[in-house]
């Protein structure tokens, strides 16, 4: 009798403390690649959004699967311009996410804001209430805004 909610406890905790593990190791990946960003390293690169993305995934590849990061980057001349409402994922019938996700990374002096998305995979019973997408999935963001460092063109 007690052992079901014991082990329902137990997997529970395992669960929301790997998705807590899994949300600093985006952010901490985030905030390195938006590094890059602030210091105009990825615009004189001329990057794309996909090696972007790259970029964000090198610095956590081993935990996260590249294809599933989906990342949202825009720019704005002050810190009120910029865009703060939260993503609102939608989805297609084979449950793929169809967003289409902004690149504008700005120049010397911009602020931008970087968001970085990833559907994590949450297992055990309808989710233990941690699924809060379709497919049993919790979606993980990282956010980080920051004003470009005045770097030369």
């Amino acid at each position: 009798m007690v052992v079901t909610p014991l082990l329902a406890l137990l997997l529970g905790s395992l669960q929301l403390s790997m998705c807590f593990f899994a949300a600093q190791a985006l952010q901490s990946a985030t905030m390195n690649a938006g590094r890059e960003l602030m210091t105009g390293q990825v615009q004189k690169a001329g990057m794309t959004a996909a090696q972007f993305g790259q970029l964000v995934c090198g610095n956590a590849s081993w935990l996260f699967s590249c294809g599933g990061l989906m990342t949202d980057v825009q720019s704005a001349g002050s810190y009120a311009a910029i865009g703060t409402t939260p993503p609102h994922l939608t989805y297609n019938a084979q449950g793929q996410v169809t967003n289409t996700w902004s690149w504008s990374p700005g120049g010397p002096g911009d602020v931008v804001i970087v968001r970085v998305m990833y559907n994590w995979p949450v297992f055990g019973p309808a989710g233990l209430g941690l699924s809060d997408q379709p497919g049993g999935n919790h979606l993980l963001i990282a956010t980080t805004v920051f004003k470009n460092e005045p770097f030369p063109q």
